[in-house]
């Protein structure tokens, strides 16, 4: 079986980038876990991607374990495309995005 493969918005990098500064001022143990569970995230849409719901259209959502962010995406022919990585901000900022 052939994985997809990943593309991440460039919001969307911003998005990781941001989230694992903030939780690393904190504590560096901390944006370390936090890439890691991000990881482990899209290894499971690489894996099953339609396992997780439409939430807007043809984006699909995966809560993260641990930390109070969810990874949006899409598929798009034989690729995942990462559209956001978001938390409790207002869900106006990434569904602009689509």
């Amino acid at each position: 079986m052939t994985l997809p493969s990943v593309r991440f918005l460039p919001e969307a990098v911003e998005d990781l980038l941001e989230t694992q500064r903030w939780y690393g001022a904190r504590e560096s143990a901390l944006a370390q876990d936090f890439a890691e569970t991000v990881a482990a995230a899209i290894q499971r849409i690489l894996v099953s991607p339609q396992s997780f719901p439409l939430i807007h259209g043809q984006i699909r959502r995966v809560v993260l374990s641990r930390f109070p962010y969810a990874v949006y995406f899409r598929e798009q022919g034989t690729e995942i495309l990462v559209i956001a990585l978001h938390g409790r901000q207002d869900p106006r900022r990434w569904k602009q995005r689509t």
